[in-house]
């Protein structure tokens, strides 16, 4: 059984994992990734399995060479409320700390009747979340979601 086991460990995925291997170009401070996510929901434990997947990912990129724009629209603007779960309001807070930019949307805001002071600071607002996806991804953004919402 000790045997399997450590058979088991040697083959693991972190046993096997080695330094990341960027495709070409690879990315560098003049010419980063740009990895776009879409958050509509205030599901926490899909608020929160995105976060991770953010965390996850900007560990295996040098300093400067990945920005990431999380984009809050419809029941998504939720999770960036001052009212939200604060563990994940930290968590959030953090992500901006590594110049994870969070854009929130106006049209969603003016919808639910929530201001500005509604929100945690360091937002970046747009008119229509929607319309900031499409212009980002038009400008060589890569959207993907950590978690399949």
């Amino acid at each position: 059984m000790r045997r399997r086991l450590l058979k088991l460990a040697l083959l693991s995925p972190i046993a096997l994992s080695a330094k990341m291997k960027f495709s070409d170009p690879k990315p560098t401070f003049d010419n980063p990734r740009k990895w776009l996510i879409k958050l509509n929901t205030s599901d926490i434990h899909v608020v929160n399995h995105t976060l991770g997947g953010i965390f996850n990912v900007l560990k295996e990129y040098p300093s400067d060479t990945l920005k990431v724009a999380v984009v809050a629209y419809g029941n998504g603007m939720r999770a960036l409320k001052k009212d939200y779960d604060k563990k994940t309001l930290s968590r959030i807070k953090s992500l901006m700390d590594y110049d994870v930019e969070f854009v929130a949307c106006k049209n969603t805001m003016a919808t639910m009747g929530w201001t500005k002071k509604d929100f945690i600071d360091g937002l970046t607002y747009v008119q229509a979340g929607i319309a900031e996806v499409i212009e980002r991804k038009v400008a060589g953004w890569i959207e993907m979601t950590p978690y399949d919402q």
